[in-house]
Order: structure tokens, then sequence, then C-alpha cells
């Protein structure tokens, strides 16, 4: 392994509820595509209710990018097009049969076609919504040619999933998937590990690639915060990135010639029973996942982790690009001098609690602000836990006000909200900071294409 990178600035939030390495299927439900899990994606039905499809049938394209196309991870029955205020459409519900029968989309070696090959048969299949791009954390387009790919071995956000143990028997998917993505680019294919956490072989001996190891807190797991360190992006650069499990997605592709859109998941989080890790299908259901698994009460499904994801109900699905469902007591109450009481059993990055004296500790936190919404005023806190090279208060002020060019000189190339989250996390002004960058990067995809 190369010399590690350190991460200095960061914050790891250490909760109650870590998967424990054991592995169950999930329940068979109903499965559901989410259009709007997919940025700057309008889309175009392929289907219409009452149809039959097998995994990797075409479901829906992007109206104007019509090469881009998004496929059942099922074989079963599409029962439901649900859509929301103007139409909007929401989730495609499809109900699996049980046969498990697949287009074929044949077999072939990567490492022997040309690049509009490999790339057609990701198109074909429904796998190339998986890589995305960098600036603006959007579907890649295939015509681009990066000046790298990034795929991360490591998640360092709160209660992640472990891709050693994921990725443990897939070591042969794996290769080929890299290999397969080697042939997208001219440049670099970097595979992050961590030090000395990542021990897989998987990864250790993967070949075509360049390794690369990181170790310090969140974010160093952020392909953002490596993209920083390895390839910076100024404007006009392009960078791609891939998850490790959908690389292994790529790779059964070609190995088998099928779409095999199972992944396993992480389902964590303090109000879990027996919180653990499941094998599933992209875009899972949450009911029977979590029948008679979590606590009674008030609580807060998550898909994905506790900064970054998104609240669904219990009920709802899991994201297209989530491979963890966490769930955490929902903060729907009010504490009378909450910050004034001493108390060892609160988290707290100022170190107004004793809790700080416990950097080991596990918590059991909720979803309260302990605050309400005050003024955005400047505090020096959110340099302290952001890696890159940009002033983020300043660059988070110039998207407010909409103002382009300062927007480009402050970085804006560079980040995602993914990136932004510890901030808000520490936010004394309880200013829904992702938010603000997500506008502000559709605010320049829409300008700048």
């Amino acid at each position: 392994m190369s010399q590690t990178i350190y991460i200095k600035k960061g914050l790891d939030i250490k909760l109650h509820g870590e998967a424990e390495k054991k592995t169950d299927m999930a329940p068979a439900g109903e499965i559901a595509l989410k259009p709007t899990d997919f940025n700057g994606v309008f889309p175009k039905l392929f289907v219409k209710e009452g149809d039959p499809v097998k995994a990797g049938t075409a479901v829906f394209f992007d109206k104007y990018r019509d090469n881009i196309v998004f496929t059942s991870p099922v074989s079963g029955t599409v029962t439901e097009v649900r859509r929301g205020a103007k139409r909007v459409m929401l989730e495609i519900v499809i109900r699996p049969d049980g046969k498990d029968e697949h287009e074929d989309f044949g077999k072939a070696d990567p490492k022997t076609l040309h690049r509009e090959q490999v790339a057609g048969k990701l198109l074909k299949s429904g796998i190339w919504p998986h890589i995305r791009q960098r600036p603006y954390s959007v579907i890649a387009n295939p015509q681009d040619n990066p000046k790298s790919v990034f795929i991360s071995a490591f998640d360092s956000s709160p209660l992640a999933p472990d891709y050693d143990y994921i990725l443990e028997e897939r070591g042969a998917d794996f290769q080929t998937g890299l290999n397969a993505l080697t042939r997208l680019t001219d440049g670099p294919v970097y595979l992050n590990l961590h030090n000395p956490k990542s021990r897989s072989k998987v990864f250790k001996e993967a070949a075509n690639v360049e390794i690369r190891a990181f170790s310090g807190p969140h974010p160093a797991g952020n392909v953002g915060t490596q993209i920083s360190r390895l390839d910076p992006i100024n404007k006009g650069d392009i960078v791609w990135y891939v998850n490790p499990q959908a690389v292994v997605a790529i790779g059964k592709l070609f190995n088998e010639g099928i779409y095999d859109a199972t992944r396993t998941i992480a389902l964590t989080g303090s109000e879990v029973k027996n919180p653990r890790y499941y094998k599933t299908t992209t875009g899972v259901s949450m009911q029977d996942l979590l029948k008679n698994n979590i606590a009674q009460g008030n609580l807060r499904v998550i898909s994905g982790n506790v900064l970054t994801g998104k609240r669904i109900e219990k009920i709802g699905y899991l994201g297209f690009y989530d491979y963890q469902i966490t769930v955490i007591p929902e903060g729907d109450y009010y504490e009378f001098f909450g910050w004034a009481a001493p108390r060892l059993n609160k988290f707290s990055f100022s170190r107004s609690f004793f809790s700080w004296l416990m950097p080991n500790k596990q918590y059991r936190l909720d979803t309260n602000l302990n605050g309400g919404k005050r003024a955005f005023v400047i505090t020096g806190e959110f340099e302290k836990v952001f890696p890159f090279d940009i002033y983020p208060m300043h660059l988070i002020k110039s998207i407010m006000i909409e103002d382009i060019e300062q927007m480009e000189n402050l970085g804006i190339y560079e980040v995602d909200e993914e990136d932004f989250a510890l901030c808000e996390f520490i936010d004394p002004s309880k200013t829904d900071i992702q938010a603000i960058v997500r506008k502000g990067l559709d605010l320049m995809r829409k300008e700048m294409s």
C-alpha cells in the first residue's frame, strides 16, 4: 500500500446500533424505482401498470438524455406508478414474482472491448446510472472522457457498512468491474482504502488501478475528500465515481451477462433490535424489513446515514444510492435549559458537556435541533470539520445570493452537499446547509450547460 494520506479535519460521531457481522436474507416484498433519487433526470416511462418485467427490463429513461435508461431490479409486475404534485413521478412500484428471470445482455471480457462497447453494455443494462460525476454529483455523461475514476473502498460516516465484510467473496466480479471502468477513461482509476482498517484481499490485491490509503476522521471516506487530495477539480474538469457494490454489479454484467441488482445493506441505529446486514435488492420496501425489528415509539427511518440520508416512511423504499438504513428516535420534545444542564449522555462538538472527556463513548442521539433557527453568522467552527482548501462559510453565502462568479472562485466545482454534512451538524444557526449547496450545484449546472 502506498503512503497514507492523513485527513486531520473532521469529526467521528459514534452511535449505538452498529450492524453485527451477520448477513440474513431480507423478506421478498415489493420494490420501487424512485426517479427523485437522480438529480437532473426527467423520467419518461417505457412501461405501464400491469406490464410484466424481467430484471434488466427498461422501465424509464431520461427525457433529455434518452440513452440513460433505468431498468427493473427484479422480475415481476409493475403494480403502480405513483405521482405527486403537478404529476411529478415519485415511484414505479414492482411486485416480484419470485422467478428471478433476467434479460440476457451477453457475456464479454471488458479488456477485449472498445470504450464504446463497454459503455453501450452499461447503458443498455441500466447499470450506467451507478456511475456519477463531479462536479454536480449527477449521472455521468457517456460522451465525456473523465480525467480519473474514483472508488472509495470504505465509508467513514456514522454506523457505515463495512465493505471489507460485504465484498469478502466477490473478488472476481469486483476485478472485472474494475477492468471495465479502466476502459472508460484515459486517466487513472483510484481505489482508496482505509489505513489500517481495510484488510480485504479483494481491495489490496486489485489490479489495473491506483491504490491509495487514507486515514483520519469522517469525511475521510467521502469521495469528495479523496478527490481533493489526489486529483482536484478545476473548471472544465470531470471526475467519475462509483460505489464498490456497483463495481461488483458491473463485473457481474460482463461475467454473466445479467443485471444483478442485489446488494448487501446494513440495518443500523439505536432503535433496531437486531442490527445486522441483509442481502436484498435495490429499492426494497422497508415494511417487511423493519417488521418486529424496531422499538416502539416515534422513530425516524433514514435511507442512508444520519448525516446525509433521506427520511422515509416505515413503508418507504431504499434509495438507489443507499447501502444503509438507520433508525433513530424522533426529536419531538423540548428541554428547559437543556444546554445549561451538565450531563454525560449528550454529544457536543463544542465541549458544552462533559461527555467530551469520553471520546469513545457511543450515543443514542435523536433528531432534536437542540435550539431554534438563528441568524447565519460566522463562527469559525466549520473550518474545523471541513478538510477542503475552501472557505465553507463564504461559499455558502455566495450560493445564497446566487453569485455565480464568486461561487466558481470559491470552489463550487469541488464539492457536493455530503461534503457539508458535518458543517450542518455542528452549525449553531441550524441552517439547512446541504439543501443550500444542492441549490447552488443545480444553478451552476443550469447556467453552465
